[in-house]
C-alpha cells in the first residue's frame, strides 16, 4: 500500500518519500478525490474566494494549484481580517514564497484565534536540508490538498460564518510516518467540514436553519408543483414586456439568456448584448452566462452563496429555485 502511495504523489510531482523523512504527513486517498462532496466543498471554496477578490481582479480556478505562492491568502488576510503586510504582492522564487506564506499564516492564524499549535492542520515545518542548518518548507507551499482545505475552511468559519458550505465532508486519509527506521502508515477519517455546523442553542431546530428551497423539495410532489407554478407566473409576468415567455423552468434557464435578461427587467439595468452569449452553442458559453447572472445578483445584495453555477447549467432543480425564489421573494410586493 505504501508503494502505491509514493507512486500517486510522484505523478503529481507534490511531494516524494524523502519529504517525508521525520515527519507525520497525511495524504487524501485516491479514492477519495473523487468524492462528490469533495468536489462540491473545493468549488463553494474557490467561488467564495473569487467573490471576496472579485473587486481585486483576482481570480482563482484551484485551491490546490493556485493559493501554493501565498499571494491569495495575503490578499485575503488583508479583505478579511484588515491586516497588511510589508510583503511584496508577487514572491517570484520559492524561497521569498516561503517567507510570505510564513508572515502570512501566522497573522492568519492570530486572526482565527489558534494559539495551540495543535489546532493548526497548515503548519509551516522545518526539515533539515543541508549542512547550513534548517530550510523552512511550508505543506501549503507543497501544493497539499488537505491542508489547503483545512485553512480555507476555518476561515470562512472565521470570517463570514453565514456562508453554507457542503456538511459532513470527510475523505479517507493515509497517515504516514517515515523514519530511517522505515515506513508506518495506517488509513483514518478525516473530517473536513461538520454534519451541522450549528447547534441546539444557536438554532431552534434544524428546520429553521434549512435553506427554504431545501425543505420545499422534501414536500409532496404536487406541493412542489404549486410553488413553481407560482415562481414561473412571476417570472412570465416579468418578462411579458420582452415578448417571452418560459414554459419549463428545469430547463430554459440551463444556458443563462432568460435569467440575464430576467435580472435585468427586475432590476432595471440593460446588461450589453458583448457581455453574454446571447446563443450559447457550448456548456462553456452557458457557464459564462449563469456565472455573470450570479455575480449581478451578488452586486445588487442578493446573496446566493451557497448556489454553483455549473448545478444551473446541469438543469439542477434545486439550484435553478434557489434563484427563482431569491429574485421572487425581493420583487414579488411590486
Amino acid at each position: 500500500m505504501e508503494a502505491d502511495i509514493f507512486e500517486y504523489h510522484k505523478d503529481d510531482n507534490t511531494v516524494d518519500a524523502e519529504s517525508f523523512l521525520g515527519e507525520k504527513r497525511k495524504v487524501i486517498q485516491p479514492t477519495s478525490l473523487k468524492d462528490p462532496n469533495l468536489e462540491k466543498l473545493k468549488q463553494a471554496l474557490v467561488d467564495w474566494i473569487n467573490r471576496t477578490l472579485k473587486v481585486e481582479h483576482i481570480v482563482v480556478q484551484s485551491v490546490q494549484e493556485d493559493l501554493y505562492d501565498g499571494l491569495v491568502l495575503h490578499h485575503l488576510l488583508s479583505r478579511l481580517a484588515s491586516v497588511h503586510l510589508p510583503v511584496e504582492d508577487i514572491a517570484l522564487t520559492s524561497a521569498a514564497q516561503i517567507r510570505k506564506l510564513e508572515l502570512v499564516l501566522a497573522e492568519l492564524d492570530k486572526s482565527l484565534g489558534l494559539q495551540d499549535s495543535s489546532q493548526i492542520k497548515w503548519n509551516i515545518k522545518r526539515e533539515p536540508r543541508d549542512s547550513l542548518g534548517l530550510h523552512r518548507q511550508s505543506i501549503i507551499h507543497n501544493k497539499d490538498l488537505l491542508a489547503t482545505i483545512h485553512l480555507l475552511v476555518a476561515m470562512v468559519r472565521c470570517f463570514q460564518p453565514e456562508l453554507d458550505l457542503p456538511r459532513n465532508v470527510k475523505v479517507e486519509v493515509v497517515a504516514v510516518e517515515v523514519s530511517s527506521g522505515g515506513i508506518k502508515s495506517n488509513v483514518q477519517t478525516e473530517v473536513l467540514t461538520e454534519e451541522n455546523t450549528s447547534t441546539a442553542a444557536d438554532s431552534p431546530s434544524n428546520t429553521e436553519s434549512e435553506d427554504p428551497i431545501e425543505q420545499l423539495l422534501k414536500l409532496e410532489a404536487h406541493k412542489v408543483n404549486t410553488v413553481k407554478k407560482a415562481i414561473l407566473h412571476f417570472v412570465n409576468q416579468s418578462m411579458s414586456a420582452m415578448g417571452l415567455q418560459v414554459a419549463d423552468m428545469d430547463q430554459q434557464f440551463a444556458d443563462g439568456v432568460i435569467l440575464l435578461l430576467l435580472i435585468g427587467q427586475l432590476e432595471g439595468f440593460f446588461i450589453p448584448l458583448c457581455d453574454f452569449n446571447l446563443t450559447p452553442v457550448n456548456p462553456s458559453e452557458m457557464l459564462h452566462n449563469v456565472t455573470l447572472a450570479l455575480d449581478l445578483l451578488n452586486d445588487t445584495d442578493l446573496q446566493l452563496s451557497n448556489v454553483n453555477p455549473q448545478d444551473i447549467v446541469s438543469q439542477d432543480v434545486a439550484a435553478t429555485l434557489k434563484v427563482l425564489y431569491a429574485l421572487f421573494k425581493k420583487h414579488k410586493e411590486k
